[in-house]
Order: C-alpha cells, then structure tokens, then sequence
C-alpha cells in the first residue's frame, strides 16, 4: 500500500507540473439551437491561452500540427473545445486573458491550466493557478456586464450581442486537478468528502450562472486520469513491477481511475438533481471518462500506437523530461524533450494531455450525443429534456 500512494503521490506531482433562454419548448427531431456564443469554463483541456497570455507564453513543439506555431494549448494542435466551436459553426473561443488580436464576438473562454473548482493554496510557480472556477465565473460575469455597457455606447462590435448570453451555450471541463489534489492527499482527508465538496462547490456555480441568465449547460465529467502515461509505472520508475490488480487491461491505475468514476457517479448525480430544480434550463451531462477509454481501448484498432506512449518529451531509461524541456542532461549529455515524428499516431501528446488527433476523434463522438445523458447532439442541447 505504501508503494501504490508512493505511486499516486509522484503522478499528482507530475500532473500539477503541467498542468440560456434559449432553450426550446418542443423536442422535435428536427429542431436545433441558434447557438450565437459559447462561453467555456476549465482546466488545460480546454484553456486556449489563458495562463499563455497570463503568465509565460507557450513555444513549440506546442501547437504544432495545426497551428504550426505555439497557441496557447496544452496539446500539438487544436482541442475539444475547439472542435466544438468548429461543430457548431462558430469560430475558435479566444482568451479571456489575451487581449493581443482576440475577438469575442462569438462568446470567450475562461479556462486556465492548472485550474480547480476548489480554491488553492499554490502559486503558478508551485505548479498551481490563481484562476479557480469561481475566479472564471467572476470573469465572465465582468465580461457580461461590461459588454452590456459597451452596447449602450454604441461600442459593442467586437462582443457578444446582450440577447445572446442567454441563448448561449456554457461547457464545463473541469475538475481533474482537484481528483488529481485529492489523490495527492490520500490518507490525511476523507477522499469521498473531498469529492463530495468539488462537485458541491461546482454545482454553486452551475446555479449562480443560471441566476445570471444562462440556460445550456454542457458538462464534461473527468477523464480516466489513470490512464494518463504519466500515472503508469514504466514513466515513473524504471524496471519496476507493480503488484497484481494495480494496473487494469489497458495498463491504467485502478485506484486513480475508481477515485475519477466517483467524482463522475455524484457529479452525474447533481446533475440530475438541477435538471429537476430548473424546469427551463438543460443540463447535459457527457461522460468524457467513457469517450476517451474507449479510444485507450481501442488505440490499435482506430490507428493509433500503445496509448502509454507519449509524443513529446524524453522518456528513456528512467529518465523523465517534459515536452520543450531546453536544458535536460542525461550522463552529460544535452537532451531537447521535443516531439515525435508522427504525433497524429499518438493519443498523448505530453502525458498529461491529448493530440490533436486524439481530441478530434473523441468530440466527433461526443457532439453527437452518444455519451450525454440526456442524449441529445450538442446542435440540440438546448432542447428541454
């Protein structure tokens, strides 16, 4: 037991180094939602420069696959967020935080890497973000009232129309880094409180935004965080053997992934309950967990190499750099963490976070409404269930 928490502990580590009125009457199968803004709350899954803007920016090798140049994203291209706008025809969610040539017309995103629902106690350089969700909603109701104030002066081009925020759609991923927080903590609190209070403290503002107009939630619960490369023994020690039942089928660690469908079984629960309490709102719940096992699962078959291999960075002989390290030295040698050649073969890019590929494939799954509850496509999540 002490190695499995030693294990636990070193990927927590690791992970936190990286880390609307609109809503319709009729469920018609022909009726969809004139989505005109999306408004996206998170963590690095879905930041699209937010802690880029904000702190040091990205560099290469990241962002390069699609963008050909660093944007911001924790990945080689673009992410599900991304794909999302793309889906529903608007264009890519520029930062909050970036205000060098950003347009939000068509809504903003508020995610920041490193981010919790709960507060920290770290600072950026300890690995940690001063934007916890709260911050992001505080965020995005500054940027809601100020927009109404520009309109009122005739200086309203650049932003969303007033009429808009409540026929817009709000999407959520976050959570990942306080399971990953809690599993850090393992054994000086109770885990399933500390879950408890995350999706308590998400659901305050899930409620608040509805308070404040928005009627289309789009939620993604967290992913297999035990499937992460970085989690898996043969990234964290070198010739090590881990005991029967540590890993499952896919080579993921059970306990870290028991600890994510947890969160996920009350968050899906809370859910539930707010689809009850607010008659006029849809709440759509997507499990991502089961999205992206699917594709761990089937990585050979969709065209993929081992999920446990990781594109960026150097990982060889129990030696770990992350991906863009410039002044890592093995036996005295320079080594640059740089990228793989085919990075569209990969599902991790860095070990933490998903290709361009990889994200691509998962939101053409989950758009669709497979993995929601209700199942409704994310063209008609704004239907009432």
């Amino acid at each position: 037991m002490g190695l499995l928490r030693n294990f636990v502990v070193v990927t927590v580590i690791a992970l936190s180094e990286f880390l609307s009125i609109g809503a319709g009457e009729t469920n018609s199968s022909s009726q969809t939602c004139d989505f005109q803004a999306i408004f996206n709350f998170g963590d690095s899954n879905s930041d699209t420069g937010c802690m880029s803007a904000a702190f040091y920016p990205a560099a290469l090798p990241y962002g390069e696959t699609f963008f050909n140049e660093a944007a911001g994203r924790a990945s080689d291209g673009r992410l599900i967020i991304d794909f999302i706008a793309k889906h529903l025809g608007l264009p890519l969610l520029s930062a909050y935080m970036d205000s060098i040539g950003s347009s939000y017309s068509h809504g903003a995103n508020f995610a920041a890497a490193s981010s919790t629902v709960r507060r920290q106690n770290k600072t950026f350089f300890d690995g940690g973000s001063p934007f916890s969700l709260e911050i992001q909603v505080a965020q995005f109701i500054q940027f809601m009232t100020r927009t109404a104030k520009f309109y009122k002066q005739g200086q309203g081009n650049s932003f969303p129309r007033p009429e808009d925020f409540a026929k817009a759609i709000y999407t959520f991923d976050i959570g990942q880094n306080d399971i990953a927080a809690a599993l850090q903590r393992m054994g000086q609190e109770n885990t399933e409180a500390a879950i408890s209070d995350i999706v308590d403290q998400l659901s305050n503002q899930l409620i608040y935004l509805y308070t404040q107009g928005a009627r289309t939630f789009w939620i993604h619960n967290t992913g297999p965080i035990g499937c992460l490369p970085v989690s898996m023994p043969k990234h964290i020690a070198y010739n090590y053997t881990p005991a029967e039942g540590y890993l499952d089928q896919n080579g993921c660690v059970v306990y870290a992934n028991d600890v994510a469908k947890e969160f996920n079984r009350k968050l899906n629960d809370t859910v539930v309950k707010l689809r009850t309490l607010y008659l006029d709102a849809s709440f759509v719940y997507v499990d991502m967990f089961s999205a992206k096992y699917q594709l761990i699962s089937n990585a050979k078959k969709e065209g993929f190499v081992d999920p446990s291999e990781i594109c960026c960075g150097y990982h060889e002989g129990g030696n770990h750099f992350f991906c863009g390290n410039y002044n890592a030295t093995v036996n005295g040698t320079e080594i640059y963490a740089g990228s793989c050649k085919s990075p569209s073969s990969h599902i991790s890019w860095d070990g933490v976070h998903y290709t361009d590929a990889a994200n691509s494939w998962i939101a053409n799954r989950i758009v669709t409404g497979s993995f929601s509850n209700p199942q409704l496509p994310i063209t008609r999540s704004c239907l009432l269930a």
